[in-house]
């Protein structure tokens, strides 16, 4: 039986981080509070990956019914579709762990404003504010993409 397919939202684990008043943006200590909820959903991605290939040598039946053979394929073929875009993820998440490091996280790549800590929290790879966001959306629709 085909495991489950499971969304890979951000990390639901952590603290929110709540900034001191007056307090600037994106300091030392925003931006290690980032590193450890992009490395824990790394770490959820990679056990995630590593269940995936078990899953896949323990449950390879070479059925001799052809119904029972589609069925293993499909779900074999879900899950590696599934896989496929956390593969995508990881590498985001790299990415957004290399802004860290360069001090390049937390702004808008399109206006260059701050993006906002709950809007990072809620999803810590964005690198477009919400307003940027709302209009490469608006955008897209218009071209049918």
């Amino acid at each position: 039986m085909p495991v489950a397919e499971k969304k890979m939202d951000a990390p639901k684990k952590f603290t929110p981080y709540e900034p001191a008043p007056g307090e600037e943006y994106m300091n030392d200590k925003q931006l290690e509070h980032f590193r450890q909820i992009l490395l824990g959903w790394k770490q959820e991605l990679m056990e995630e990956v590593d269940r995936t290939v078990r899953h896949l040598q323990e449950e390879a039946n070479n059925y001799a019914d052809p119904a029972d053979r589609a069925t293993q394929e499909e779900g074999f073929n879900l899950e590696l579709r599934t896989r496929d875009r956390e593969r995508k993820l990881l590498k985001k998440i790299n990415e957004t762990l290399e802004k860290i490091d360069e001090d390049e996280y937390g702004f808008c790549e399109a206006c260059g404003v701050e993006i906002g800590i709950r809007r990072l929290e809620a999803r810590p790879t964005a690198t477009l504010c919400v307003d940027c966001k709302t209009l490469a959306e608006l955008k897209e629709k218009q071209l049918g993409g």
